[in-house]
């Protein structure tokens, strides 16, 4: 493993960086996030047509920059030392990644070049608000989170065939709530449960915003910056993304998506948590008290020490995790990512908490720049943890609990024992 960053991934970081700072202050992150997309569509467009930010991670085939998993951490970096609202999580991170793994060619060669050009947006449709499940970060994603036949989540029928012999539609009935970016996304991935109990399995579906049938509601959310979504599909027509004997693939590739983000989130929490320690320390150097500033008193120092060698160390795991979701089989690390994103979640939650209490009075008013990342802190847990059961899976993933912990999972994602399809 070579931990040195090249010149150009220092060029990706600094150039988004600069962009960032002009661009991205409190009170303009405020007012994107308050908009009716809940980002700003003009600053996206030029991420995308300067930086090439939504395809960085694509191969260049599909009109993306070639990059890899741990550019595309540095980028989460950046843009969440501004707290930046974007499509960047649902349709970089989750939707792209799914279409490149999982779609034929002609849906690949059809979507992939628009989502990196940033002309389209994509969010992923979980049901029951599982998406921790489904992306294998907090459980085993055996595809019960999608109905398992039972009321409620998300269903898939077909229709008849058509009288020409070809195969009919695919329809989707139910809802799916906390929806990242669901409420303005061009595009909805819906995982849906189909087949029945005999059959039963978890597939993908292409849904177009504008499918008839298909309702959708921002939801109010703490964290504004993070807009959240219910979507509603009533007798929605789909199209499924791949093939539909890759059942198995399905889990596969949800996982191994799973471990990108949260190595991608572990990064975004890093820059909040440093971006927010940074406005810590310069508040307690110009601010003062018995006639000198707050920041010369040794308990402050020492809060603010500790503070700092955690960011550090969430920083380190953050990077090592990007690594490793793209290192050979030999010398992976199942678990690094989960790991990496409860540390960063847990670290951008304490330096919130201290950036709160160090700003005194005014830190406790809830309009204060400090209760951003604070906000920011409080929902990714509750969207993607807790960080107890990051923890505790990361740990059945890698075997740490001796080699019975882990169950055989065979190629149909479900359980040992159970019958696959």
């Amino acid at each position: 493993m070579d931990a040195a960053f090249t010149e150009e991934q220092y060029e990706i970081r600094r150039t988004l960086r600069e962009l960032l700072q002009k661009r991205c202050g409190p009170d303009e992150v405020k007012a994107a996030a308050r908009t009716a997309e809940g980002y700003d569509p003009a600053l996206w467009r030029q991420l995308a047509q300067q930086l090439g930010l939504p395809g960085l991670a694509l191969p260049t085939a599909y009109g993306g920059v070639g990059c890899g998993l741990t550019e595309l951490a540095l980028a989460c970096e950046e843009t969440g030392r501004v707290l930046l609202p974007s499509p960047l999580l649902p349709t970089t991170v989750l939707v792209a990644p799914l279409v490149l793994a999982l779609g034929t060619e002609r849906q690949r060669a059809k979507l992939l070049p628009a989502l990196a050009a940033g002309e389209l947006t994509g969010a992923l449709a979980v049901p029951g608000g599982r998406l921790a499940t489904a992306l294998a970060l907090t459980g085993r994603n055996d595809g019960d989170w999608a109905g398992g036949g039972r009321a409620g989540g998300i269903q898939a029928r077909r229709c008849a065939p058509e009288p020409g012999g070809a195969a009919g539609e695919w329809r989707l009935y139910g809802e799916a709530v906390q929806v990242v970016g669901g409420h303005s996304a061009d595009m909805l991935l819906v995982a849906a449960h189909t087949g029945g109990y005999a059959r039963s399995r978890t597939l993908l579906f292409v849904v177009p915003g504008d499918a008839p049938g298909l309702v959708r509601a921002r939801q109010t959310a703490m964290d504004e910056t993070r807009p959240l979504a219910r979507v509603q599909l009533r007798d929605v027509s789909g199209e499924l993304l791949g093939e539909e004997e890759g059942a198995g693939a399905v889990v596969t590739a949800l996982a191994r998506v799973g471990a990108g983000a949260a190595a991608a989130l572990a990064a975004e929490a890093v820059g909040a948590a440093d971006a927010a320690l940074g406005r810590t320390v310069e508040y307690v150097k110009a601010r003062e008290q018995f006639g000198r500033p707050i920041a010369s008193f040794q308990a402050v120092q020492h809060r603010l020490a500790d503070l700092y060698v955690r960011v550090q160390a969430a920083r380190s795991a953050a990077y090592y995790a990007a690594w490793a979701v793209g290192a050979p089989a030999q010398d992976a690390e199942p678990g690094a990512p989960g790991l990496a994103l409860a540390h960063a979640l847990e670290t951008l939650r304490a330096v919130a908490g201290e950036a709160v209490q160090l700003h005194g009075g005014i830190g406790f008013t809830w309009e204060h720049d400090a209760h951003l990342a604070f906000k920011r802190a409080a929902c990714d847990e509750l969207l993607l943890g807790p960080v107890h059961r990051l923890r505790a899976h990361a740990a059945e993933t890698a075997g740490l609990f001796g080699a019975g912990a882990r169950a055989a999972v065979p190629a149909c994602g479900r359980p040992g024992g159970e019958r696959c399809p």
